[in-house]
């Protein structure tokens, strides 16, 4: 059998496969399915510094090949997740990954201060999430502005930090190197798609925020395209996520350079739909004739 394990950051997973922030809470519902100890790592729901109850309205809307969501980052909040749900997901054994947001600059440095004296083994830092009204996006369009946060956040981390970038970026290879010159140890993307749905029945827009993120299938395609522009832009490493729904999907993202990846909606749709991809990712190499997936890492 293939050997999937991958060192990155000076940490070792047992395969590139992670669950995404947002749509595994924290782990424990799908525990219940499946044995997630499987997973190469699972990112945390989105904190913020306090909690949030998440936007009103409708959160949830399907798409042909898609949803839009409008959740609005609804988590308990650090002081909680490091109480009462990390020492659930440490026992997953497998590497976990701290998501944070923040609507200000000092919640997100008052955030990571709380996170360095916990056993997270990794930061996710988001400064995509479409669906609140302050901070969050608002960090990850314009390049000096995401350095500027970016850099104040790697002053004061003790622990690696990956930073999550948003598809509506201005210029997504510019935000990239920007991350980078500011320190972030390694980059993820895509973030939701900005969008929006109408009720034409009720006749208005369907989400109260109006705008909403798109997720699913119908984003791979741009996700792949941004997976390898900003992979030739940085020298770290890239983690691919945005509409995996496979094993081929994940072969793609590698392909283009990817060193990790992350599965999201498809989670929804079969809970269990890891399981299906660790083990085809496995049984594609050992067909191939791989024996690791550096060597296909880039190729494309």
């Amino acid at each position: 059998m293939a050997n999937l394990k991958t060192k990155v950051m000076g940490i070792e997973f047992k395969n590139p496969i992670l669950a995404a922030s947002g749509t595994f809470g924290f782990g424990e519902e799908y525990s219940q399915i499946y044995d997630i100890s499987i997973l190469g790592g699972i990112c945390s729901k989105g904190l913020t510094l306090n909690p949030k109850q998440g936007n009103k309205g409708t959160r949830l809307w399907e798409t042909p090949m898609g949803l839009i969501n409008s959740i609005g980052l609804q988590n308990p909040g650090v002081d909680i997740f490091i109480k009462e749900e990390l020492p659930k997901m440490k026992s997953f054994n497998t590497i976990i990954i701290a998501n944070l947001g923040g609507n200000t600059e000092e919640e997100y440095l008052e955030g990571i201060s709380k996170l360095n004296n916990t056993d997270v083994d990794l930061i996710e830092l988001n400064i995509s999430c479409p669906n609140v009204k302050s901070g969050g996006m608002a960090f990850g369009v314009k390049s000096d502005i995401a350095h500027k946060i970016v850099s104040k956040v790697k002053k004061n981390c003790n622990k690696p930090l990956m930073v999550k970038l948003s598809p509506n970026a201005e210029n997504i290879s510019e935000m990239a190197i920007a991350c980078e010159a500011a320190g972030a140890d390694s980059i993820s993307l895509i973030n939701t798609v900005k969008a929006m749905a109408i009720d034409i029945k009720k006749r208005k827009p369907v989400f109260d925020n109006i705008y909403a993120g798109l997720s699913g299938p119908c984003v791979k395609p741009i996700a792949l395209r941004m997976v390898h522009e900003v992979v030739k832009s940085v020298n770290i490493p890239v983690c691919g996520l945005g509409g995996i729904m496979s094993s081929r999907d994940v072969i793609e993202f590698i392909m283009v350079g990817a060193t990790l990846v992350q599965i999201g909606t498809s989670n929804f749709i079969k809970p269990d739909i890891a399981v299906d991809i660790i083990d085809g990712v496995s049984e594609f190499m050992d067909i191939e004739g791989i024996n690791s997936l550096d060597e296909i890492r880039g190729i494309i």
